[in-house]
């Protein structure tokens, strides 16, 4: 195949079923004919997580990708993967919710399967303005990995991330935007400790998403 082989209507969502993933699958939908999904099992705090996901990929008739990635939980220990850690900051700034090389494995694995089912597009929601202590959530990492991917494998893909400059209550925007806030409200599991919709409260992730719904909401009644 050639680089022009690609087929430049489709288009794969790195998707947890969390808010963000969430939203970009709903922004593929969109503006691509052909949307598949693809979540990463990496031994996740929560099972639900990957049930969730294939929830939500069941009711919007989206053909799903799952790869296990269990690896990354031998790789170093953190408060994603290892129930028995408290979520804290550590002393260089960064959470130890961060999985060194998560993305850049996940951009990699969601690469090799756009390759294979032909698509253009790769859309992945992270986010700079929010990206909380993460590196591989930067603009910069995505525009390196996009030029990787493009040389690695002679196809000239193109990795989408409708988030990068958006902060939680422009994310709850766009959703609202795409006519389904209240479907990612509700459907979507963000929360550290497994709880769907609405979450614990208490989490970094959760009081983060409470706090960019309450802003979005607040100055959408402003207006």
């Amino acid at each position: 195949m050639t680089e022009s082989d690609l087929n430049k209507d489709k288009a794969i969502v790195v998707f947890s079923g969390g808010q963000d993933s969430t939203t970009c699958l709903f922004y593929a939908k969109k503006h691509f004919k052909e949307v598949e999904l693809v979540t990463f099992n990496y031994g996740q705090r929560h099972d639900t997580e990957i049930e969730v996901a294939k929830k939500i990929a069941n009711e919007q008739g989206l053909k799903h990708h799952i790869l296990d990635m269990s690896l990354l939980s031998q790789l170093t220990p953190n408060a994603l993967t290892q129930h028995d850690l408290d979520i804290e900051e550590n002393e260089d700034g960064i959470p130890n919710t961060f999985v060194p090389a998560r993305n850049l494995l996940f951009l990699s694995f969601a690469g090799a399967l756009a390759y294979q089912i032909n698509a253009k597009h790769i859309i992945t929601g992270v986010c700079e303005t929010d990206f909380s202590g993460y590196p591989d959530c930067r603009d910069s990492f995505i525009k390196s990995m996009n030029v990787t991917l493009s040389l690695s494998m002679g196809k000239d893909f193109v990795i989408h991330t409708p988030l990068m400059w958006l902060d939680k209550a422009q994310t709850w925007e766009l959703s609202d935007e795409l006519g389904v806030l209240d479907y990612i409200r509700y459907n979507t599991l963000t929360c550290y400790n497994g709880i769907i919709g609405d979450g614990c409260g208490e989490c970094p992730a959760c009081k983060l998403r409470a706090r960019g719904l309450h802003h979005y909401l607040e100055s959408k009644g402003a207006e």
